[in-house]
């Protein structure tokens, strides 16, 4: 499905974000490759959008193309040697539960982030001491030009909230190793991990999570904390009080407060402590 001027705020957590000139829903991988041949002109004005979980849409929106799997690409399936197939969109904590009916450990984490599978290969999500990289098999994925590239384990190198694919790359399915274990163990890592999110991060707030990476042995949470910025506010955009690297919405925000609360603290952290902070959300439109 194609839409003109679809509204953005609807597609990210903080509830934020102007029109895109043209929003794709493919519904099968030829409908997505045929769309992407007739948009060659166009590759340069292409955004690709998981879950919205860490994506802030400026207000004016978006001058090009955004384009979101749906629900063609949530297939999850058991392979050979206790591996999964899963289509890009499936959120991860779908597919956390999918390794957990069917007894296979190493997933746990995922129930833990709030994204898809596309988004946390391409950002090498992670949590407490897990990440993608330590389960990933192979992915296939298709370029701006229509073609389906295929990638081992091999071939992908990770590091901190990265990789070296092509960052105009879409992916379309991945292939995860699981491990085979106990179902009860499974559950009781799973949940044990959940509680201690809940208790060290905020939920049921306007947020996109992680505002800032960790720069190498250091805590983004406590160089802002250090530096006084906990309580800081622009317009309807705070600092949730239970973990000061999630930033919020407070339900009357504009993108230009969360953005200027953003580079207040950058600013605020690099006069204090020396770092220069790095932006974990992507800030997509133009200002």
């Amino acid at each position: 499905m194609i839409y003109k001027n679809e509204i953005l705020s609807k597609y990210s957590w903080f509830n934020l974000g102007g029109p895109a000139e043209i929003f794709f829903k493919p519904n099968s991988i030829d409908d997505l490759k045929n769309f992407l041949l007739k948009s060659k002109n166009k590759k340069d004005k292409i955004f690709i959008l998981g879950a919205g979980s860490n994506t802030l849409f400026r207000d004016a929106g978006f001058d090009g193309i955004i384009i979101k799997l749906g629900k063609a690409f949530t297939e999850t399936k058991l392979i050979e040697n206790n591996k999964i197939e899963v289509g890009a969109a499936t959120l991860d904590k779908k597919l956390s539960d999918f390794a957990y009916q069917n007894s296979l450990s190493g997933l746990e984490f995922l129930s833990c982030i709030p994204g898809s599978i596309g988004g946390a290969i391409t950002m090498n999500s992670g949590c407490y001491d897990s990440d993608i990289s330590k389960i990933f098999v192979s992915l296939k994925a298709i370029n701006l030009d229509g073609e389906i590239k295929s990638f081992t384990k091999d071939e992908v190198k990770f590091f901190y909230r990265g990789n070296n694919l092509n960052n105009k790359l879409i992916i379309l399915s991945v292939i995860l190793q699981g491990e085979p274990a106990d179902k009860n163990q499974i559950k009781e890592k799973q949940e044990s991990l959940l509680k201690r999110k809940k208790e060290t991060q905020p939920s049921r707030i306007k947020t996109c999570g992680s505002t800032f990476k960790n720069p190498p042995n250091k805590k983004a949470w406590k160089l802002i904390k250090v530096s006084n910025c906990s309580n800081l506010i622009v317009g309807g955009a705070s600092i949730s009080t239970q973990h000061c690297n999630f930033f919020q919405n407070n339900g009357k925000a504009s993108s230009a407060d969360i953005e200027k609360l953003i580079e207040t603290v950058k600013e605020k952290v690099f006069l204090k402590t020396g770092t220069n902070l790095e932006l974990e959300i992507k800030i997509i439109g133009a200002k």
